[in-house]
């Protein structure tokens, strides 16, 4: 009894592996290639650099934790306390 058990889950897990595959095959072969960088040089371009970019995020992290802190509390109700 205990080979069909153990049969039974090595079969499980083949299927579960197959399915796996399958899909992320599909996944991969259906995500499209990402477009080339348009070379703009207006103000909205995006920034040449990996370094340029993290100081931009953490610029808009930080804007965004003062607007955070400078806006008014909101009430907590009662039942959440």
């Amino acid at each position: 009894m205990r080979i069909f058990g153990l049969l039974g889950l090595v079969a499980a897990l083949v299927i579960v592996g197959l399915l796996a595959k399958q899909q992320l095959g599909a996944k991969r072969a259906s995500v499209p290639a990402p477009p080339p960088p348009a070379a703009s040089t207006g103000a909205d371009a995006p920034p040449a650099t990996v370094r340029d970019q993290s100081r931009q995020i953490q610029q808009q992290y930080k804007e965004a934790l003062d607007a955070a802190m400078k806006a008014q509390p909101r009430d907590v109700p009662d039942d959440a306390r």
